[in-house]
């Protein structure tokens, strides 16, 4: 199990669905080739496979605890979920909460669930299917922060138009719909919502409406918890490029160099939601542009 501490607070990485290759033109169908192999000599092999023409990703959640409080931020695909336009989240059955189990955490310890965002591989593990056919909350005892800009603008009863189309068939209904019903969400707006004294989500939209960062300050320690801003480290090196999944693809780009330029000058740790290997680094600035300046090292 990854686990490392900044200042006061500790992070563990706990995996759901373990690397695996993805092709490169359906994450990235945009994306000119030529990118990938400017790239290829630091990107090859841990995120990126030329040969197969796939992009390496993972499904993970970052569980922090801070204050005395047990965080989870993001919850994954979770299982038995009906996804027909997602074929590789389609009925899944995972060992999600025994490798929870396995970092100390039982579904009723978790105090608060962070969601990004709202999208199939962020929120799945919300819910569970009990007995009776009844989607419940997992997490008895949590609050689950949702930003509202994406509670609504997923929500069937809106009638939004949106990029992902069918691959969002059943997510509100299944994973968020049920806990707003218990009475277990808040669904924060403006611009930022303090978590504690070390922790504060802000939005970062573009990959969604309400896609959002969470930001660590614990003594001289920073990082940023970026969920999708970044899908691949690619992404560092040419922020321009979106995948597939950007609902709003200029808002994105101006966002994800927002957010890449104030983790560079604070010296923030990112942790992205989906990078195998690592999984975090800390980021520099080359011109226009970002590098990795170095990888986080997990004990």
């Amino acid at each position: 199990m990854d686990t490392l501490a900044l200042g006061n607070v500790e992070i563990t990485r706990v995996v759901e669905l373990s690397a695996k290759g993805r092709a490169r033109d359906y994450v990235f169908p945009d994306v000119p080739v030529e990118h990938w192999q400017a790239h290829e000599n630091w990107l090859t092999p841990t995120f990126l496979d030329l040969a197969a023409d796939e992009v390496h990703m993972m499904i993970q959640s970052w569980l922090v605890r801070s204050e005395g409080r047990t965080i989870l931020i993001d919850t994954g695909v979770g299982n038995n979920r009906e996804r027909p336009g997602m074929p590789a989240f389609h009925r899944l059955h995972t060992d999600y909460l025994e490798r929870l189990a396995a970092a100390g955490v039982r579904p009723p310890d978790v105090d608060t669930v962070i969601c990004t965002h709202v999208h199939s591989d962020h929120v799945g593990w919300n819910t569970h299917l009990t007995a009776d056919g009844q989607w419940r909350p997992t997490f008895p005892n949590a609050q689950y922060l949702i930003p509202r800009a994406d509670f609504d603008y997923w929500n069937p009863a809106n009638g939004h138009r949106t990029r992902a189309g069918r691959r969002m068939a059943n997510v509100f209904e299944d994973s968020v719909a049920p806990v707003h019903r218990a009475g277990q969400t808040v669904l924060w707006e403006g611009d930022h919502h303090d978590i504690d004294a070390q922790l504060r989500i802000e939005p970062a939209p573009g990959h969604t409406p309400g896609s959002s960062v969470v930001w660590l300050r614990s003594g001289t320690e920073r990082a940023v918890f970026v969920g999708d801003l970044v899908h691949s480290p690619l992404q560092i090196a040419e922020p321009d490029d979106c995948p597939g999944f950007d609902e709003d693809e200029p808002r994105a780009r101006n966002t994800r160099r927002r957010v890449l330029g104030e983790a560079a000058d604070r010296g923030a740790l990112l942790f992205p939601a989906h990078f195998p290997g690592p999984g975090a680094a800390e980021v520099r600035r080359v011109g226009d542009r970002f590098a990795v300046q170095e990888w986080a090292t997990w004990r």
